[in-house]
């Protein structure tokens, strides 16, 4: 029997790739670099900045490119529109060189200070090292409500144990960056996918900032579409759901036409009316739009994947 393996390759001799997503960032940029470049200038291990430009609209890029200018560690890709965090983040491990990986983005919201922690911990064998969120300074008490209810909802969901209260801040080896390059979906959960590849993992608690400056690009559409794409990638449970769903439904119905012939032909005690063939119909009918939504979010993946589109398109590159 022929089994599928991923070879990973041997790196080159570049010791820690940081790499940061970026959109519309112009207010902290300036900010995050001088911190970060500050950390791994003490560090004195060989590094590489790598900034994935994630179709910013504001001068984001022109900052890149004055900085690039003057600091051949920073590389950055520039992509032709918004293709979105996730994305970015892959592009990124796509492009970079180094035996590990901090992916960290550029809001300071995760202080780049922490770096050095994390790769103490990678140095002592850990092939992931998460930063998981001891606090979070600055959001509102609904959003740090729903991101901990749907970081425990999903993993009673999934067979895949994603850790609880961590975004993407860590880092990682070089041989967990080639299994997310072999990992084609477009539909990227980054978080899940580290946790689906397993290796020897850890953790290390932190504080996190509120945001250096600026808004958040993260909208609540985006949030939810990140949490749909994380449930439909690592999880069946919602289809499931459908199953389930359609059996009680039909089973209910089933009871409440013997109940209407047992009323109509035996006791002869009914009314005639609508408002119990609305309910019926209004309760039957939310079901099945509901079962219909949940297949269609299956098979919109699916249907991404086939056509085969590039994830993201380059623009423009320094390197």
């Amino acid at each position: 029997m022929n089994l599928k393996t991923i070879e990973v390759p041997i790196p080159n001799s570049m010791e820690l790739t940081v790499l940061t997503p970026v959109f519309n960032e112009e207010a902290g940029l300036q900010a995050f670099y001088d911190r970060t470049v500050s950390v791994l200038h003490r560090m004195g291990c060989s590094y590489e900045l790598l900034i994935v430009n994630d179709g910013s609209t504001d001068h984001s890029l022109d900052i890149l490119r004055r900085l690039s200018a003057q600091d051949p560690n920073l590389r950055y890709l520039s992509f032709s529109r918004n293709f979105g965090h996730q994305v970015a983040v892959s592009a990124g491990l796509d492009h970079c060189k180094g035996k590990a990986v901090v992916i960290i983005d550029a809001d300071l919201q995760d202080p780049p200070e922490l770096i050095p922690n994390l790769y103490e911990r990678y140095k002592e064998g850990y092939q992931v090292v998460y930063a998981k969120r001891n606090s979070r300074a600055g959001e509102s008490v609904l959003k740090k409500s729903t991101a901990g209810l749907f970081y425990r909802i999903l993993s009673k969901m999934t067979h895949v144990n994603i850790p609880l209260d961590t975004g993407d801040f860590r880092i990682i080896d070089h041989r967990v960056v080639e299994v997310l390059r072999k990992m084609p979906e477009k539909g990227k959960f980054i978080r899940g996918q580290i946790a689906w590849a397993g290796f020897s993992q850890t953790h290390l608690l932190y504080d996190r900032d509120e945001r250096h400056a600026g808004e958040t690009g993260y909208t609540f559409r985006k949030m939810v579409r990140l949490a749909i794409d994380g449930i439909t990638a690592f999880s069946n449970v919602p289809l499931k759901f459908a199953t389930v769903s359609g059996f009680i439904v039909s089973l209910i119905t089933f009871i409440i036409i013997l109940y209407t012939l047992y009323s109509r032909f035996i006791i002869r005690d009914y009314v005639p009316g609508w408002t119990s063939i609305m309910l019926a119909v209004l309760f039957i009918g939310g079901v099945q739009l509901i079962c219909i939504g949940i297949i269609g979010e299956y098979i919109s993946r699916i249907s991404d994947n086939v056509r085969d589109r590039p994830l993201y398109i380059i623009e423009e590159k320094n390197f």
